[in-house]
């Protein structure tokens, strides 16, 4: 059955942003709207849906973990066959989300279904192990990509990051002190959440310019 999803933005923007959930937060979560809407009102169009584990949990009541990556590979290259988009379209997550989305898209890239793919807060390695690293396929990427990440995310610092060996097309943008959900400490850096986001969506928005619109309607992918 197709995905549920949530459409912020204009139908007729250039861009489409396709977001994906990270692994115990739902599409819907205040984070999400947040920066679902931030990003509308910088006429760029959000669509957000729900791995299918996730959705059984409104059902279900049980918090089940998410299933294997090959599995969420898999559905989100289904969800992109399923929503028939031209023009911009970039794949894009939140967290394990996002590391799903890098997983999946040279291959979208190369069949000409998308044009980039964005990384909000990318989950470089868990929490506490930072020499498990996620970064093999970060090396070869050759879809357009931008990473915004905080400056001390525990899932990869800025200190750390800056000594990984990433690919070329890969963009890092900071944001000052922030976390995961790129929350400062406002007695350390005087700023907000807010404040973060806001200057994650603009750069967001200008990296988005520089893209051109995807080679061709996205079909189901193989």
């Amino acid at each position: 059955m197709p995905h549920d999803i949530l459409v912020t933005g204009p139908d007729d923007a250039k861009t489409t942003i396709i977001l994906a959930h990270g692994a115990g937060g739902a599409m819907d979560t205040s984070w999400m709207d947040s920066v679902a809407v931030a990003l509308s009102e910088n006429e760029l169009r959000v669509i957000r849906f729900e791995f299918d584990y996730m959705s059984a949990r409104r059902t279900s009541g049980k918090r089940a973990p998410p299933p294997r990556a090959d599995l969420l590979c898999q559905e989100y290259k289904d969800v992109v066959g399923e929503l028939d988009l031209e023009g911009t379209v970039v794949i894009a997550g939140k967290s394990m989300g996002e590391r799903v989305a890098s997983m999946i898209a040279d291959g979208l890239y190369d069949a000409g279904a998308i044009s980039g793919l964005l990384c909000l807060g990318y989950p470089f390695h868990p929490i506490g192990k930072p020499d498990n690293l996620r970064t093999g396929h970060l090396q070869q990427m050759k879809t357009p990509t931008l990473i915004c990440q905080g400056t001390r995310d525990l899932f990869g610092s800025k200190d750390e990051v800056l000594t990984y060996t990433l690919s070329g097309v890969i963009n890092l943008f900071w944001l000052e002190d922030g976390d995961h959900d790129f929350r400062p400490r406002k007695a350390v850096s005087g700023l907000t959440a807010k404040q973060n986001i806001a200057a994650a969506v603009r750069h967001v928005t200008d990296w988005s310019h520089s893209l051109p619109a995807s080679a061709r309607a996205a079909r189901r992918p193989q």
